[in-house]
């Protein structure tokens, strides 16, 4: 595969209306503990990620949080941003075309009225997001055993590619869940561990059902499967919280 190693110029850009493949936006439940994302801007197409965090890296300088994920076709493109309309994500997306940060985009509109799935359904495609990254490194923020930037990376990913703006460190997504008892786990539910001395969330896994969790265990890991029962995890384990009712 070709490694582009750059955002390709162009001389217009791109505003579409819909995005294709799997990351296509689906209306979530209504009732979560996380705000719905409206709009996002999607840019790049990567066969490196180390360019799409580098492009991360330079969106987080301007104030935007953003992402990147696997596309259908291999790339790693990014998105950032939740605005309110259509209007205020093209504006602030122009601003940085102009300052050369960014080329062709998409403005990644939410779902049409009456799209919206079920609670199980959605907490399906949630674990599926996740789920594309297996087998794969995945590098966001760079490795930290305070705030568990990796982990928290691929947790915030799976949730964003599906319409709810989960905050991106364990920590944040710790504070921010309902708890829920280890018994009562459900797909797509984050659970926790307590890596490092005391009793602080510095990893996070995301629960794909028949206790077994999905995650980034670490630089220079790939995203893997494990048992909520291997002894490691088992005595780490900490709490697991809930977004979606």
């Amino acid at each position: 595969m070709t490694c582009a190693r750059f955002l390709l110029h162009a001389p217009a850009f791109l505003v579409l209306s819909f995005c294709v493949g799997r990351a296509r936006p689906v209306a979530p439940p209504s009732r979560s503990a996380l705000p719905r994302i409206d709009f996002s801007v999607q840019v790049g197409a990567f066969a490196d990620p180390e360019n799409a965090l580098r492009l991360i890296e330079s969106l987080g300088r301007r104030g935007l949080e953003a992402f990147y994920y696997a596309d259908d076709d291999g790339l790693n493109k990014v998105r950032f941003g939740n605005f309110g309309s259509r209007e205020s994500a093209m504006q602030r997306a122009e601003a940085l075309r102009e300052e050369d940060v960014i080329h062709e985009y998409f403005i990644v509109p939410p779902a049409p009225i009456g799209s919206g799935l079920g609670a199980a359904d959605w907490r399906k495609r949630v674990a599926g997001s996740a789920m594309e990254f297996l087998g794969h490194p995945y590098r966001w923020g760079g490795p930290s055993p305070e705030t568990g930037f990796d982990c928290s990376g691929l947790t915030m990913t799976a949730y964003r590619l599906n319409g709810l703006a989960l905050p991106r460190t364990a920590v944040e997504q710790y504070a921010t869940g309902e708890p829920v008892g280890r018994r009562d786990l459900k797909t797509a539910d984050l659970v926790f561990f307590a890596t490092g001395r005391g009793r602080k969330p510095t990893h996070v896994g995301l629960y794909i059902g028949q206790g077994r969790f999905i995650h980034a265990p670490g630089s220079g890991k790939v995203v893997r499967i494990d048992e909520l029962t291997t002894g490691y995890y088992d005595r780490r384990f900490l709490a697991a919280r809930c977004y979606v009712n």
